[in-house]
């Protein structure tokens, strides 16, 4: 099986670099590092409707690019993160993008970023996590590490209080990542969207619907 730095449509260390010191050059307050957007990536990547560049660019770029050369390349390696991501869980080759804080005890990982991302991959498709999440608690038993996570991390309200995770339970979650983008890839393969979800979608996407009211929580709390 090919390692991971030998799969075609994986960046290597440089890229993930330059795209790392673009976003970082380029973003504000709130706004997504280069792990948010490999969370944001990951939960599009597997699910339960295609969501096109056009829909989720905005949520990635903040400003005009400098030249038509920057821009190339900027949307060039977010391409292939983009792709990245489907070609690395199809040969279990996938590893969530973290970021680090410092500890007294030294730099740790941290699955902030991502888990934000994440939860916003999710935000982009609402209506379709929110109804089959409330329906069907399988696919929230599936998403119980991640989840852990972003309520851990702060990106998530609970109903009741929780815990902080230890160290150990912490590692032990994030390990279990790349096993369960696979398994709520594969629950939305089995288990598609069906005609009634997709018009529940459309009818609250439409211009006309829209109010002024503040972001709905729902149940798992992703918040901002």
């Amino acid at each position: 099986m090919t390692s991971k730095t030998e799969w075609p449509s994986s960046l290597d260390d440089n890229e993930l670099d330059e795209l790392d010191r673009y976003l970082r050059a380029h973003t504000g307050e709130g706004d997504l590092l280069l792990d948010g957007v490999h969370g944001l990536l990951s939960a599009l990547a597997v699910g339960p409707l295609l969501v096109l560049p056009d829909e989720w660019l905005h949520e990635v770029l903040h400003e005009p690019f400098a030249d038509e050369n920057e821009g190339n390349r900027v949307l060039a390696l977010l391409a292939k993160l983009n792709d990245s991501i489907s070609a690395e869980l199809d040969v279990d080759a996938y590893e969530p993008i973290l970021g680090e804080v410092e500890q007294e005890t030294g730099p740790m990982l941290s699955a902030a970023g991502w888990c934000e991302g994440f939860s916003r991959g999710i935000d982009l498709r609402a209506s379709l996590w929110e109804s089959r999440l409330a329906e069907d608690p399988q696919l929230m038993e599936l998403l119980g590490p991640v989840m852990a996570l972003a309520v851990d991390e702060g990106i998530l309200s609970a109903d009741t209080e929780f815990e902080k995770l230890s160290d150990d339970e912490y590692d032990e979650c994030l390990s279990q990542v790349p096993a369960v983008l696979g398994a709520v890839n594969q629950y939305w393969q089995a288990k598609p969207v069906t005609e009634a979800e997709v018009e529940a979608m459309v009818h609250q996407q439409r211009p006309d619907d829209e109010d002024n009211s503040p972001p709905r929580q729902r149940s798992g709390h992703w918040v901002h």
